[in-house]
């Protein structure tokens, strides 16, 4: 009986591993455009730079040449964990209100700006938490305006 009881558990455990590992399959048909290296979809270097992150309110990203970078809203930071194609993805965190999560951005074919969806993974002491992310969008930050000026 208590190695019935066992296999049942491993058995448990093996499947929760593997759905928690699954990826869903992305087909991209979209080439590189002309103007930007045929690997830009895989070169984080096109990460670089501010972008503006909407989400009912307009936040400024600042993301280094790995794509990791950081925003102002409660002390928040962005880690990419890969990039593919188009498709960006990556983690977050905010010290203040101690919470982090996930993000991923599908890209525009000039990598312009993208939509995107983020996810919680932990708030506070709760490691699995039931509250739901929400989804956003980002655009490059014109190269023409100056710090603190609004768009007109």
């Amino acid at each position: 009986m208590r190695r019935s009881i066992g296999r049942t558990i491993l058995l448990c455990l093996l499947l929760c591993v593997g759905v928690g590992c699954a990826k869903p399959v992305l087909k991209d048909s979209m080439p590189a455009p002309a103007s930007l290296p045929a690997d830009a979809g895989e070169d984080r270097r096109v990460l670089a730079g501010e972008w503006e992150y909407e989400e009912g309110a307009v936040v400024i990203l600042r993301l280094d040449e790995q794509g990791n970078g950081t925003y102002a809203w409660k002390d928040g930071r962005f880690t990419t964990t890969a990039l593919t194609g188009r498709i960006w993805e990556g983690l977050w965190s905010q010290r203040e209100n101690d919470r982090e999560g996930g993000f991923r951005v599908e890209f525009s074919p000039d990598f312009s700006e993208g939509e995107g969806r983020w996810w919680y993974t932990r708030i506070g002491q709760d490691h699995t938490p039931s509250q739901k992310g929400g989804t956003f969008h980002v655009s490059r930050k014109s190269e023409g305006m100056s710090r603190g000026e609004t768009p007109q």
